[in-house]
Protein backbone atom coordinates (compact mmCIF):
# COMPACT_ATOMS: atom_id res chain seq x y z
CA UNK A 1 0.00 0.00 0.00
CA UNK A 2 3.08 2.51 0.85
CA UNK A 3 4.92 1.41 -2.41
CA UNK A 4 1.37 2.23 -3.88
CA UNK A 5 1.04 5.73 -2.36
CA UNK A 6 5.00 6.60 -4.14
CA UNK A 7 4.57 5.39 -6.89
CA UNK A 8 1.23 7.94 -7.41
CA UNK A 9 2.87 10.82 -5.79
CA UNK A 10 5.25 10.24 -8.47
CA UNK A 11 3.11 10.02 -11.20
CA UNK A 12 1.77 13.00 -10.17
CA UNK A 13 4.74 15.17 -9.74
CA UNK A 14 5.51 13.61 -13.51
CA UNK A 15 2.20 15.20 -14.21
CA UNK A 16 2.63 18.32 -13.08
CA UNK A 17 6.26 18.72 -14.53
CA UNK A 18 4.29 17.92 -17.80
CA UNK A 19 1.84 20.38 -17.94
CA UNK A 20 4.24 22.93 -17.02
CA UNK A 21 6.51 21.73 -20.06
CA UNK A 22 3.57 22.33 -21.89
CA UNK A 23 2.32 25.63 -20.09
CA UNK A 24 5.76 26.72 -20.86
CA UNK A 25 5.44 25.88 -24.70
CA UNK A 26 2.50 28.04 -24.88
CA UNK A 27 3.80 30.76 -23.37
CA UNK A 28 6.32 30.82 -25.65
CA UNK A 29 4.69 30.75 -28.56
CA UNK A 30 2.13 33.25 -27.29
CA UNK A 31 5.02 35.35 -27.20
CA UNK A 32 5.43 34.66 -30.86
CA UNK A 33 2.64 35.79 -31.42
CA UNK A 34 2.07 39.27 -29.47
CA UNK A 35 5.14 39.70 -31.29
CA UNK A 36 3.60 38.89 -34.84
CA UNK A 37 0.83 40.99 -33.93
CA UNK A 38 3.15 44.03 -32.61
CA UNK A 39 4.90 44.41 -35.70
CA UNK A 40 1.55 44.91 -37.56
CA UNK A 41 1.30 48.52 -36.61
CA UNK A 42 4.59 49.36 -38.31
CA UNK A 43 3.55 47.95 -41.47
CA UNK A 44 0.25 49.90 -41.31
CA UNK A 45 2.20 53.23 -40.40
CA UNK A 46 3.72 52.35 -44.28
CA UNK A 47 0.35 52.46 -45.45
CA UNK A 48 -0.35 55.58 -44.59
CA UNK A 49 -2.34 56.43 -47.76
CA UNK A 50 -4.98 54.74 -50.22
CA UNK A 51 -5.90 54.52 -53.94
CA UNK A 52 -7.71 57.50 -54.18
CA UNK A 53 -4.97 59.95 -52.16
CA UNK A 54 -2.85 58.62 -55.36
CA UNK A 55 -5.35 59.79 -57.48
CA UNK A 56 -6.46 63.26 -55.96
CA UNK A 57 -2.70 63.80 -56.16
CA UNK A 58 -1.79 62.95 -59.55
CA UNK A 59 -4.89 64.70 -60.85
CA UNK A 60 -4.95 68.02 -59.09
CA UNK A 61 -1.23 68.70 -60.19
CA UNK A 62 -2.34 68.32 -63.43
CA UNK A 63 -6.00 70.41 -62.51
CA UNK A 64 -3.30 72.98 -60.84
CA UNK A 65 -1.25 72.97 -63.61
CA UNK A 66 -3.55 74.23 -65.65
CA UNK A 67 -4.62 77.06 -63.50
CA UNK A 68 -0.99 78.17 -63.39
CA UNK A 69 -0.67 78.49 -67.30
CA UNK A 70 -3.78 80.49 -66.82
CA UNK A 71 -2.42 83.20 -64.41
CA UNK A 72 0.74 83.16 -66.77
CA UNK A 73 -1.21 84.67 -69.25
CA UNK A 74 -2.36 87.91 -67.18
CA UNK A 75 0.45 89.84 -67.03
CA UNK A 76 0.98 90.39 -70.62
CA UNK A 77 -2.91 90.34 -71.26
CA UNK A 78 -4.10 93.01 -68.45
CA UNK A 79 -3.70 96.40 -66.77
CA UNK A 80 -6.34 95.30 -64.08
CA UNK A 81 -4.36 95.71 -60.59
CA UNK A 82 -7.09 93.48 -59.06
CA UNK A 83 -7.12 90.57 -61.53
CA UNK A 84 -3.26 90.51 -61.36
CA UNK A 85 -3.27 90.46 -57.96
CA UNK A 86 -5.61 86.97 -57.88
CA UNK A 87 -3.44 85.59 -60.34
CA UNK A 88 -0.19 85.98 -58.40
CA UNK A 89 -1.78 84.58 -55.51
CA UNK A 90 -3.08 81.80 -57.82
CA UNK A 91 0.31 80.86 -58.84
CA UNK A 92 2.32 81.61 -55.55
CA UNK A 93 -0.44 79.20 -53.55
CA UNK A 94 -0.44 76.13 -56.22
CA UNK A 95 2.84 76.10 -57.46
CA UNK A 96 4.50 74.99 -53.68
CA UNK A 97 1.25 73.09 -53.48
CA UNK A 98 2.39 71.06 -57.00
CA UNK A 99 5.54 70.30 -55.46
CA UNK A 100 4.06 69.08 -52.28
CA UNK A 101 1.76 66.37 -53.98
CA UNK A 102 4.81 65.48 -56.24
CA UNK A 103 6.97 64.70 -53.25
CA UNK A 104 3.97 62.62 -51.71
CA UNK A 105 3.42 60.73 -54.90
CA UNK A 106 7.74 59.69 -54.87
CA UNK A 107 6.89 58.97 -51.32
CA UNK A 108 4.21 56.58 -51.84
CA UNK A 109 6.00 55.19 -54.99
CA UNK A 110 3.70 56.16 -57.83
CA UNK A 111 4.24 58.06 -60.63
CA UNK A 112 4.22 62.04 -60.53
CA UNK A 113 1.58 63.17 -63.29
CA UNK A 114 4.07 65.37 -65.52
CA UNK A 115 4.05 69.52 -64.82
CA UNK A 116 5.35 70.21 -67.86
CA UNK A 117 3.03 69.81 -70.42
CA UNK A 118 1.89 72.73 -72.33
CA UNK A 119 -1.33 74.70 -71.49
CA UNK A 120 -2.97 73.89 -74.67
CA UNK A 121 -2.57 69.96 -73.71
CA UNK A 122 -4.82 69.97 -70.88
CA UNK A 123 -8.17 70.41 -72.05
CA UNK A 124 -7.38 67.57 -74.00
CA UNK A 125 -5.58 65.39 -71.09
CA UNK A 126 -8.04 66.66 -68.54
CA UNK A 127 -10.92 66.55 -69.31
CA UNK A 128 -12.57 64.13 -67.08
CA UNK A 129 -12.08 66.44 -64.83
CA UNK A 130 -14.57 68.94 -63.56
CA UNK A 131 -13.85 72.64 -64.22
CA UNK A 132 -10.94 72.20 -66.68
CA UNK A 133 -10.58 74.02 -69.72
CA UNK A 134 -10.63 72.72 -73.25
CA UNK A 135 -7.91 73.01 -75.33
CA UNK A 136 -10.68 76.02 -77.70
CA UNK A 137 -11.07 77.38 -74.49
CA UNK A 138 -7.87 78.20 -73.67
CA UNK A 139 -7.11 78.89 -77.22
CA UNK A 140 -9.98 81.53 -76.85
CA UNK A 141 -8.24 83.08 -74.44
CA UNK A 142 -4.99 83.27 -75.35
CA UNK A 143 -6.28 85.77 -78.22
CA UNK A 144 -8.57 88.24 -75.77
CA UNK A 145 -6.67 91.52 -74.33
CA UNK A 146 -8.16 93.88 -72.18
CA UNK A 147 -11.15 94.05 -69.99
CA UNK A 148 -12.75 91.09 -72.91
CA UNK A 149 -9.39 89.07 -71.44
CA UNK A 150 -10.34 90.34 -67.61
CA UNK A 151 -13.57 88.87 -68.20
CA UNK A 152 -13.28 85.78 -69.95
CA UNK A 153 -10.36 85.09 -67.06
CA UNK A 154 -12.32 85.35 -64.73
CA UNK A 155 -15.36 83.27 -65.27
CA UNK A 156 -13.32 80.47 -66.77
CA UNK A 157 -11.03 80.57 -63.33
CA UNK A 158 -14.22 80.60 -61.50
CA UNK A 159 -15.30 77.72 -63.34
CA UNK A 160 -12.14 76.03 -62.99
CA UNK A 161 -11.67 76.69 -59.27
CA UNK A 162 -15.85 75.65 -58.93
CA UNK A 163 -13.89 71.79 -60.28
CA UNK A 164 -10.76 71.76 -57.84
CA UNK A 165 -13.10 72.30 -54.92
CA UNK A 166 -15.80 69.51 -56.06
CA UNK A 167 -12.63 67.07 -56.61
CA UNK A 168 -10.86 68.28 -52.63
CA UNK A 169 -14.59 67.64 -51.69
CA UNK A 170 -14.34 64.26 -53.07
CA UNK A 171 -11.11 63.61 -51.71
CA UNK A 172 -12.29 64.53 -48.06
CA UNK A 173 -15.16 61.72 -48.44
CA UNK A 174 -12.63 58.86 -50.39
CA UNK A 175 -9.16 59.82 -48.95
CA UNK A 176 -7.09 58.56 -45.93
CA UNK A 177 -3.96 60.43 -45.69
CA UNK A 178 -4.36 63.50 -43.19
CA UNK A 179 -1.57 65.79 -45.17
CA UNK A 180 -3.95 65.14 -48.44
CA UNK A 181 -6.97 65.62 -46.62
CA UNK A 182 -5.56 68.82 -45.29
CA UNK A 183 -4.70 70.29 -48.17
CA UNK A 184 -8.26 69.31 -49.94
CA UNK A 185 -9.41 71.57 -46.87
CA UNK A 186 -7.08 74.08 -47.82
CA UNK A 187 -8.38 73.79 -51.50
CA UNK A 188 -12.02 74.49 -50.70
CA UNK A 189 -11.18 77.55 -48.26
CA UNK A 190 -8.65 79.41 -50.60
CA UNK A 191 -10.30 78.91 -54.04
CA UNK A 192 -13.93 79.83 -52.52
CA UNK A 193 -12.52 83.09 -51.28
CA UNK A 194 -11.54 83.91 -54.41
CA UNK A 195 -14.40 82.44 -56.59
CA UNK A 196 -16.06 85.06 -54.13
CA UNK A 197 -13.98 88.14 -54.85
CA UNK A 198 -13.84 87.08 -58.41
CA UNK A 199 -17.79 87.34 -58.63
CA UNK A 200 -17.93 90.55 -57.36
CA UNK A 201 -15.36 91.98 -59.75
CA UNK A 202 -17.33 90.40 -62.34
CA UNK A 203 -20.46 92.07 -61.22
CA UNK A 204 -18.82 95.76 -60.77
CA UNK A 205 -17.59 95.31 -64.05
Amino acid sequence: MRKSLIGLGVAGVATVALVTGCGSGNDTAGMQHSSTTASTPAAGQQADHNEHDVKFAQEMIQHHQQALDMAKMVPGKSTNAKVLDIAKRIEGAQDPEIKKMTEWLTKWGAAPTSTSMPGMDHGATGSSMPGMMTAEEMNKLQQANGAAFDRAWMEMMIKHHQGAIDMAKTHLEKGSNADSKKLAQEIITAQQAEITEMQGLLKSS
